[in-house]
């Protein structure tokens, strides 16, 4: 449990960009915080159930000792949305834990709400930007794997800088793997999977793990609502699986 009494509210107040200062920040954001209706479930899951299951600490160094009661393999998703594929991954390996990031709210209460209804102990939640949490909580070797699902495409070319994989970033994520460990990535936007293609293949201290410039197939990922109604609709969905070398 974290000590820190902070609402998940507040963490999520925190990520809202004041117009008037974002041009001396000069920080490009990967996601929009979209309002969202809670229901009653998530609201009151925010209210009670972050205390338990939330990390409001968003500075401090995270300590799988203190949350977890033990040190096993330690997997990240970034952006889980609903939460459908971390709650079925972290139920189905008991053997492992894991850590969500999100800053959309409803996502986020919805997750806690499952953590408690499925008694799950192995997951915990930030509510925060996930490259400062990487920067500032993850240490480096920390990590067995890094999930990244169905992260926003910014379609439009203007918008491409939005995108979160890019070179800078995976060399952060890279860090925070251990050697050996993998990040795994999905999209079912094709050319933002050509895009994810071309940085992971351009850095040299990570080795394709099916070879190179080759996609995987998705049988460690749990299918999501979102990515079986895409399937419905013709969208072709493309794993990528990357290993730290060095």
């Amino acid at each position: 449990m974290s000590d820190v009494k902070e609402s998940p509210e507040t963490c999520a107040a925190a990520q809202a960009v004041d117009p008037s200062t974002e041009l001396h920040r000069r920080t490009v954001r990967s996601y929009v915080i979209r309002g969202g209706r809670l229901t009653t479930s998530q609201q009151q899951a925010l209210d009670t159930l972050w205390p338990v299951y939330g990390i409001s600490d968003v500075k401090a160094a995270f300590n799988a000792q203190q949350h977890f009661g033990r040190t096993t393999p330690l997997v990240l998703e970034i952006g889980f949305g609903m939460g459908d594929s971390l709650l079925e991954m972290a139920r189905s390996n008991p053997d492992k834990d894991f850590i969500g990031i999100e800053v959309h709210r409803p996502g986020v209460g919805r997750l806690l709400h499952e953590i408690q209804a499925q008694g799950l102990g192995n997951l915990r939640v930030y509510c925060h930007d996930a490259k400062e949490i990487l920067r500032d909580c993850i240490a480096d070797g920390a990590l067995s794997c890094v999930q990244i699902f169905f992260p926003d495409p910014w379609h439009k070319k203007k918008h491409n800088k939005r995108r979160l994989v890019q070179a800078e970033f995976m060399e952060l994520i890279r860090r925070k793997l251990a050697i050996g460990g993998k990040v795994h990535m999905a999209t079912d936007w094709e050319p933002y999977a050509q895009h994810m293609m071309e940085v992971m293949s351009a850095l040299p201290d990570y080795r394709n793990a099916v070879g190179a410039g080759q996609f995987a197939t998705a049988t460690e990922r749990p299918l999501t609502k979102f990515e079986k109604r895409g399937q419905r609709l013709g969208h072709v969905v493309n794993d990528l699986v990357f290993v730290r070398e060095r």
